[in-house]
Protein backbone atom coordinates (compact mmCIF):
# COMPACT_ATOMS: atom_id res chain seq x y z
CA UNK A 1 0.00 0.00 0.00
CA UNK A 2 1.28 3.46 -1.30
CA UNK A 3 0.83 6.66 1.45
CA UNK A 4 -1.04 9.35 -1.28
CA UNK A 5 -0.05 11.83 1.19
CA UNK A 6 4.01 11.28 0.73
CA UNK A 7 5.11 13.46 -2.18
CA UNK A 8 7.73 12.39 -4.31
CA UNK A 9 10.34 13.98 -7.17
CA UNK A 10 10.84 11.87 -9.78
CA UNK A 11 12.48 12.82 -13.31
CA UNK A 12 9.61 14.56 -16.19
CA UNK A 13 8.40 12.15 -19.17
CA UNK A 14 6.05 13.39 -22.56
CA UNK A 15 3.32 12.67 -20.47
CA UNK A 16 3.84 14.89 -17.97
CA UNK A 17 3.89 18.22 -20.60
CA UNK A 18 0.06 18.75 -20.21
CA UNK A 19 0.10 19.23 -16.78
CA UNK A 20 3.35 21.14 -16.81
CA UNK A 21 1.55 23.49 -19.12
CA UNK A 22 -1.09 24.21 -16.91
CA UNK A 23 1.17 24.72 -13.73
CA UNK A 24 3.48 27.15 -15.77
CA UNK A 25 0.34 29.00 -16.65
CA UNK A 26 -1.44 29.04 -13.32
CA UNK A 27 1.41 29.97 -11.54
CA UNK A 28 2.47 32.43 -13.63
CA UNK A 29 -0.69 34.06 -13.84
CA UNK A 30 -1.05 33.87 -10.02
CA UNK A 31 2.31 35.06 -8.64
CA UNK A 32 3.29 37.36 -11.54
CA UNK A 33 0.56 39.43 -12.20
CA UNK A 34 3.09 42.03 -13.70
CA UNK A 35 3.31 39.74 -16.17
CA UNK A 36 -0.13 40.38 -18.38
CA UNK A 37 -2.44 37.95 -19.27
CA UNK A 38 -1.00 34.68 -21.04
CA UNK A 39 -1.03 35.28 -25.09
CA UNK A 40 -0.07 31.27 -25.67
CA UNK A 41 -2.87 28.65 -25.32
CA UNK A 42 -2.60 25.41 -23.47
CA UNK A 43 -2.29 23.67 -26.23
CA UNK A 44 1.13 25.68 -27.37
CA UNK A 45 2.45 25.87 -23.87
CA UNK A 46 2.51 21.95 -23.78
CA UNK A 47 3.87 21.99 -26.92
CA UNK A 48 6.36 24.10 -25.93
CA UNK A 49 6.98 21.57 -22.71
CA UNK A 50 6.70 18.71 -25.23
CA UNK A 51 9.42 20.25 -27.56
CA UNK A 52 11.56 22.00 -26.05
CA UNK A 53 11.75 22.34 -21.62
CA UNK A 54 11.79 18.30 -22.01
CA UNK A 55 14.12 18.26 -24.15
CA UNK A 56 16.89 20.61 -23.63
CA UNK A 57 16.63 20.48 -19.96
CA UNK A 58 16.71 17.78 -17.57
CA UNK A 59 12.79 18.35 -15.37
CA UNK A 60 11.72 17.06 -12.79
CA UNK A 61 8.12 16.83 -11.05
CA UNK A 62 7.14 16.91 -8.09
CA UNK A 63 4.30 14.10 -7.38
CA UNK A 64 1.30 13.28 -4.46
CA UNK A 65 -0.15 10.49 -5.74
CA UNK A 66 -0.57 10.85 -9.27
CA UNK A 67 -0.70 14.59 -9.22
CA UNK A 68 1.66 16.61 -10.10
CA UNK A 69 2.19 19.29 -8.07
CA UNK A 70 5.27 21.55 -9.52
CA UNK A 71 8.23 21.08 -11.87
CA UNK A 72 11.68 22.21 -12.08
CA UNK A 73 13.81 22.33 -15.04
CA UNK A 74 17.83 22.78 -15.48
CA UNK A 75 19.60 23.10 -18.52
CA UNK A 76 23.56 22.76 -18.08
CA UNK A 77 23.92 24.90 -14.26
CA UNK A 78 20.78 27.51 -15.30
CA UNK A 79 17.61 27.00 -13.44
CA UNK A 80 15.35 27.67 -16.17
CA UNK A 81 11.94 27.09 -14.22
CA UNK A 82 11.01 26.45 -11.37
CA UNK A 83 6.81 26.66 -10.70
CA UNK A 84 4.30 25.06 -8.58
CA UNK A 85 0.40 24.95 -8.78
CA UNK A 86 -0.72 28.34 -6.49
CA UNK A 87 -3.06 25.77 -4.08
CA UNK A 88 0.06 24.27 -2.62
CA UNK A 89 2.87 27.20 -2.36
CA UNK A 90 4.21 27.27 0.99
CA UNK A 91 4.16 23.35 1.73
CA UNK A 92 7.87 22.79 1.44
CA UNK A 93 7.48 21.41 -2.27
CA UNK A 94 10.06 24.58 -4.22
CA UNK A 95 12.14 23.29 -1.50
CA UNK A 96 12.02 19.26 -2.52
CA UNK A 97 11.99 20.58 -6.48
CA UNK A 98 15.01 23.22 -5.58
CA UNK A 99 17.11 20.23 -3.84
CA UNK A 100 16.79 17.78 -6.26
CA UNK A 101 18.16 20.25 -8.48
CA UNK A 102 21.28 21.41 -5.91
CA UNK A 103 21.99 17.49 -5.99
CA UNK A 104 22.21 17.54 -9.50
CA UNK A 105 24.35 20.66 -9.60
CA UNK A 106 27.40 20.14 -7.89
CA UNK A 107 29.83 23.01 -9.18
CA UNK A 108 26.37 25.03 -8.24
CA UNK A 109 23.44 26.62 -9.95
CA UNK A 110 22.31 29.99 -11.18
CA UNK A 111 18.81 31.85 -12.14
CA UNK A 112 17.13 34.75 -13.34
CA UNK A 113 14.37 36.80 -11.50
CA UNK A 114 12.51 39.46 -11.61
CA UNK A 115 13.17 42.25 -9.41
CA UNK A 116 9.21 42.63 -8.67
CA UNK A 117 9.19 39.05 -7.65
CA UNK A 118 9.90 39.51 -3.75
CA UNK A 119 8.60 36.06 -3.10
CA UNK A 120 10.82 33.93 -5.76
CA UNK A 121 14.04 35.87 -4.30
CA UNK A 122 12.99 35.62 -0.73
CA UNK A 123 12.76 31.64 -1.14
CA UNK A 124 16.06 31.63 -3.08
CA UNK A 125 17.80 33.85 -0.29
CA UNK A 126 16.46 31.62 2.23
CA UNK A 127 18.37 28.64 0.24
CA UNK A 128 22.01 30.37 0.04
CA UNK A 129 21.72 32.04 -3.46
CA UNK A 130 23.11 35.40 -3.84
CA UNK A 131 22.49 38.30 -6.38
CA UNK A 132 25.42 38.33 -8.56
CA UNK A 133 24.17 40.74 -11.17
CA UNK A 134 21.14 43.10 -12.18
CA UNK A 135 19.87 44.20 -15.45
CA UNK A 136 17.47 47.10 -16.81
CA UNK A 137 15.40 44.22 -18.29
CA UNK A 138 16.52 45.08 -21.96
CA UNK A 139 17.87 41.74 -22.43
CA UNK A 140 15.07 39.31 -21.31
CA UNK A 141 11.37 38.87 -23.45
CA UNK A 142 9.44 40.60 -20.80
CA UNK A 143 11.83 43.91 -20.38
CA UNK A 144 11.47 43.80 -16.98
CA UNK A 145 14.84 44.30 -13.85
CA UNK A 146 15.88 41.33 -13.65
CA UNK A 147 18.57 39.57 -11.06
CA UNK A 148 20.77 36.90 -11.63
CA UNK A 149 20.96 34.54 -8.39
CA UNK A 150 23.65 32.15 -7.91
CA UNK A 151 24.31 28.82 -5.64
CA UNK A 152 27.21 27.04 -4.62
CA UNK A 153 27.68 24.27 -2.39
CA UNK A 154 29.96 26.04 -0.65
CA UNK A 155 27.69 28.97 -0.30
CA UNK A 156 25.26 26.80 1.66
CA UNK A 157 27.95 26.25 4.66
Amino acid sequence: MTDDSKINVRLADAADAAEIATIHMTSRAATMPYLGPQKRTHEQVTRWAEEVLLKECRTWVAVRGTEILGYAALEGDMLEHLYLRPTVRRQGIGTLLLSEVQRHSPDGVSLHVFQQNTDARAFYERHGFTVIATTDGSGNMEKLPDMTLRWTSTSAS
